[in-house]
This record gives C-alpha cells, sequence and structure tokens, in this order.
C-alpha cells in the first residue's frame, strides 16, 4: 500500500509516494504557484510524473506551513507568499480520488515520529522544528493537541523575553525571535556588519548577508567568541521555553526537527544542560531530549504517515464496532 506525501513550500512543492514502513518509493517537486486552479493544476502534474502507481495510492497527507483546519483542510492562516491561498481547503486541490489529510507542517512531522519515530509508542511527547522559523507539536494522552481554533502547538511563539525581538506574529520576544535560524543569522549579521572582532567578520567582512546559521556553529565550535556568545544565548532562550513546556506538559520525551539539529551535539549538549537544570527540581528527572528519527524532512513522509495514521485509526474504530 502506498501514500502520498505532499509538502507545501514557499517556493516549491515537494511531492512523493512512501509505503507502510515509512519508505520514500519516488519523489517529485515543482515550483508553487500561488493561484488556486494553477496550485491544482501543478499538484495534478505532479501526481502524474509520479507513474501511474499514484492512481491507487490509499490517500494524500499535506504538510502545510501556517494554520490548517484539519477536520475539513481549510488553510485559516497562511503568511508569507503563499497568502493568496487563505482560505482554500487543500482537499479540493489535490486531485486524487482517495481521502485528502492535512496539517501544520510541524504537527505532520510530528505524526512521522509517532508512527515511524521517536514518539512511536509515547503517550505524551513534544517535538519542535527549528529551523528558519521555529514550528511545534504536542501529543497528549496519545492525540494531537490542535484546540480550538487549530493553533495549538505553535511553540515558536512562546515568550521567553516580554521585550524581546518582535516576531512574524506581531508578539516580541517569541522563542521563534529568539532562537530560530532566522534570529541567529541576524545576530552575526549584526557583528559582521558593524566589524566586531570576530573570525566571522573577518570571512564575511564584504558580504555579510550570506552567514548562515550553521557558519555560526561552526566559528563557535572553533573557539570565537562573538559567534560563541550568539549561540549561547539563542540555546539559554531556548531551554528555558522548553522547561517551561515540560512542566506544563511533562511529556515522556521532547523531539527536536529542524535544519538546526543538523549541529548535533554542539547544539543538543549545551541545550540540554539547559532545559535539565531548570526542570528537574520538580520534575525529579531528566525528559530525553532527542532527533527526530524519521531521516526525510521535508514533509512527504510525514504527510504519508497522516494518511496510515488515520487509516488505522479508522480500522480500530470498526472492530471496536463489531
Amino acid at each position: 500500500m502506498l501514500a502520498l506525501g505532499l509538502d507545501i513550500g514557499g517556493t516549491r512543492i515537494k511531492a512523493g509516494l512512501v509505503d507502510e514502513k515509512g519508505k520514500m518509493v519516488r519523489q517529485e517537486t515543482a515550483e508553487t504557484p500561488i493561484v488556486p486552479a494553477e496550485f491544482r493544476a501543478a499538484v495534478g502534474s505532479l501526481i502524474e510524473a509520479l507513474g501511474p502507481e499514484a492512481a491507487g495510492v490509499a490517500g494524500a497527507g499535506v504538510a502545510c506551513k501556517g494554520v490548517v483546519d484539519y477536520e475539513t483542510t481549510r488553510i485559516n492562516v497562511l503568511p508569507g507568499l503563499l497568502r493568496p491561498l487563505e482560505g482554500e481547503y487543500l482537499r479540493d486541490l489535490i486531485p486524487i480520488r482517495g481521502p485528502v489529510y492535512a496539517d501544520n507542517d510541524a504537527k505532520v512531522a510530528m505524526v512521522g515520529e509517532m508512527v515511524w519515530g521517536a514518539a512511536r509508542g509515547k503517550r505524551d511527547a513534544i517535538m519542535l522544528t527549528l529551523g528558519t522559523g521555529v514550528g511545534g507539536a504536542v501529543v497528549a494522552n496519545g492525540k494531537m493537541v490542535r484546540g480550538v481554533a487549530g493553533v495549538a502547538g505553535h511553540l515558536g511563539h512562546v515568550t521567553t523575553m516580554t521585550d524581546g525581538p518582535i516576531c512574524i506574529c506581531g508578539n516580541h520576544g517569541c522563542i521563534e525571535s529568539l532562537f530560530s535560524a532566522d534570529a541567529i543569522e541576524s545576530e552575526a549579521f549584526r557583528i559582521v556588519h558593524n566589524g566586531c572582532v570576530s573570525s566571522l567578520t573577518d570571512e564575511f567582512r564584504d558580504r555579510p548577508g550570506e552567514v548562515t546559521c550553521k557558519d555560526v556553529f561552526e566559528h563557535a565550535a572553533r573557539g570565537d567568541k562573538a559567534a560563541r556568545t550568539i549561540i549561547d544565548r539563542a540555546i539559554r532562550h531556548l531551554g528555558a521555553a522548553i522547561a517551561g513546556l515540560l512542566h506544563v506538559l511533562d511529556p515522556e520525551v521532547v523531539i527536536l526537527g529542524g535544519q538546526i539539529v543538523e549541529a548535533g551535539e554542539a547544539l543538543l549538549d549545551p541545550l540540554r544542560r539547559e532545559v535539565w537544570w531548570r526542570s528537574e527540581g520538580l520534575l525529579q528527572r531528566h525528559v530525553p531530549i532527542v532527533v527526530q528519527q524519521v531521516k526525510d524532512r521535508t514533509g512527504i513522509t510525514g504527510g504519508a504517515a497522516l494518511v496510515f495514521s488515520e487509516l488505522g485509526r479508522r480500522e480500530w474504530q470498526a472492530t471496536e464496532a463489531e
């Protein structure tokens, strides 16, 4: 059995066929149109390019930024270039015969972890996706927490600094404005642009806009004090936010995904120490902080997991009714 997984990005739509074990069978990409009719046509072309097997998929699962109504697949809030798609129903934009499921991209990543990864068999878990922004998802008592309007789980908008930088959401001091790749790169740009003493300045003096989050981690690892200061401060904010979430939700595990986790122990070791000293007094334990196990971070595999998860739930309900 195969499922169709789709990831809607600001510039690219990614689509793929995934089997019941989470293995990607085939993948295609295309530019993301913002006109609904053109969007539907582009997805149709992608599905056709995936080959004849795509016609018989069990269903489609879509990972989309913003706020998505899981019950109806309506895009309620979609910031950025894709805003013209707000108000559209994704089930109407995916031309397949089977059912279409859709959710926020971080929640979709969590479903992937529930089916094939670090949240499998767990009843209570938190996930944060650390990239250009910071996404999140919460599983409580074995179920995804979505809230009244589908906004629950946007952990990147937990406030850790009341008078901090303005966030894309309009608030000040959200974790997304203090830890994300954009936030770290902005701090690095300021250091280079101001000519501060730093190996970052030495390397990027003539091109400060090219400093990446990865560069900052690498320079910090080499002993650069300015880069180390940026990383340490960002990790303190993230650690404080996670510790607060542990006190509220008391999960079995915290899962980290997104591009920044590629920093490995340079991120994980200080983050664990920050979280644990802040939370062990009340929790009396160290909650595991792990990297997502589903290797595909495009949203395709997570989207397919939505389909298999729903199929499994319906089979269970049918069995219970007999």
